[in-house]
C-alpha cells in the first residue's frame, strides 16, 4: 500500500483543548495533579466530552470533503495532543460520539506536540495552550490560541464563514511596527507610497490558500450544478481604512488569494461587526480586539510579530 500523501491536502492540527470543552478535566488536573486526571479520564472514558471553541469550524470543515473522492478527502484534521495514549482515550471515543471524521492523532504524554506540524503539512495548528501556541509561532509555525467559550452552532446552517484579520495574520507585520513607531499618519503614508508592493506573507497565508483551493472545488461543482449553494464564506476585517485599504488588497491579488468581504473598520469595534457577520472562527494577532470579539464568536489569537512581543 502506498503512503497516504497529505501534500495536496488542507491539513489543519487541533489539541483536544480546542475540539472540546475540557474545564472539568482540567481542574481536576491542576487541583489534584496528574494521577487524579490519569484517574478521572479512565473513569469517565466513555463520557462524550462536550464541544469547545474550535468544535463548529472543524466539524464544518470536514463537511467540505464531500467536494472530493470518498478516499481522496480535501481536508485531514489530525488530533496533536499533550495526553498521553491511555488518556487520549476519551478524546477518540468522543470524536466517535461526534461521528467526526477524524481518524489520524498524534499523543505527547506532557510535551508540545508542534515540533510535527511541518511534517504532516498542517497550514494551522489550534490550541487553548497559550504556551504551545507561542511556542509554535516562534518556531515559525501557524498557530493559533483559542479564547472564550464554546460556540452554539446552528445545525440547520449549511455555511461556514472564516474571518481574518490582515495584518500580523495573513500578512506580516513590517506595516504594525510602522504604525507603533511613527503613528498613525506614518502608517498611513507608508502604505500609500508602498500600494503596489506586496505585504510579506503572515503565518496563515497559507492557509487561506488553502480555504481557496476548495472554494474553487465548489466553483466547479457550481458550473455543474447551477443549483449548488457555495458553502465556504471568507472575510478580512480590519482596523486598516482608506487610503491603506488599497495595499492589503493588492497583496492578496499578487499572492493569487481571494477574500469574499472585507471590513476596513478604521478603529470600529470589531466585535459588533462580527457578532453581525457571524464566522465559525475568527483569527486575530491583537488581544484587545479579541477582549470583544471572542464574547459573541469563536475567537484565535495568532501571538506574531512586534505587538506581540514581551
Amino acid at each position: 500500500m502506498p503512503p497516504y500523501d497529505l501534500a495536496n491536502r488542507l491539513v489543519v492540527g487541533v489539541a483536544s483543548s480546542a475540539l472540546f470543552d475540557l474545564s472539568e478535566s482540567d481542574a481536576v488536573f491542576r487541583e489534584q495533579g496528574e494521577e487524579a486526571y490519569r484517574a478521572h479520564q479512565e473513569e469517565h472514558v466513555d463520557d462524550t466530552l462536550p464541544p469547545g471553541v474550535a468544535f463548529a469550524f472543524i466539524r464544518r470543515l470536514l463537511s467540505l470533503n464531500d467536494l472530493g473522492e470518498p478516499d481522496d478527502p480535501l481536508v485531514e484534521v489530525i488530533i496533536l495532543s499533550r495526553n498521553d495514549p491511555d488518556t487520549g482515550l476519551r478524546v477518540m471515543r468522543s470524536i466517535q460520539a461526534h461521528e467526526l471524521p477524524v481518524t489520524r492523532a498524534v499523543f505527547m504524554q506532557g510535551r508540545s506536540p508542534h515540533a510535527f506540524m511541518t511534517a504532516l503539512n498542517m497550514s494551522l495548528f489550534l490550541s487553548a495552550n497559550g504556551e504551545d501556541v507561542r511556542a509554535a509561532v516562534a518556531a515559525g509555525l501557524p498557530a493559533g490560541h483559542v479564547l472564550g467559550s464554546s460556540y452554539a452552532d446552528d445545525p440547520d446552517d449549511p455555511e461556514l464563514r472564516i474571518a481574518f484579520d490582515f495584518d500580523g495574520v495573513l500578512a506580516g507585520d513590517a506595516a504594525e511596527r510602522v504604525y507603533q513607531s511613527g503613528g498613525l499618519a506614518e502608517f498611513r503614508a507608508h502604505e500609500t507610497r508602498n500600494a503596489a508592493t506586496p505585504h510579506d506573507p503572515g503565518p496563515l497565508r497559507d492557509f487561506l490558500a488553502g480555504v481557496n483551493r476548495i472554494q474553487r472545488r465548489e466553483e466547479e461543482r457550481r458550473k455543474a450544478d447551477p443549483d449548488y449553494p457555495s458553502r465556504v464564506h471568507v472575510s478580512i476585517v480590519t482596523a486598516r481604512a482608506a487610503p491603506a485599504h488599497e495595499r492589503a488588497v493588492r497583496s492578496l491579488k499578487q499572492w493569487g488569494l481571494t477574500v469574499n468581504g472585507a471590513f476596513f473598520l478604521g478603529g470600529i469595534d470589531k466585535g459588533a461587526v462580527l457578532k453581525v457577520l457571524r464566522p465559525h472562527i475568527f483569527f486575530d494577532d491583537q488581544v484587545t480586539h479579541l477582549r470583544s470579539t471572542s464574547r459573541t464568536t469563536p475567537s484565535v489569537h495568532v501571538p506574531f510579530g512586534a505587538i506581540n512581543e514581551p
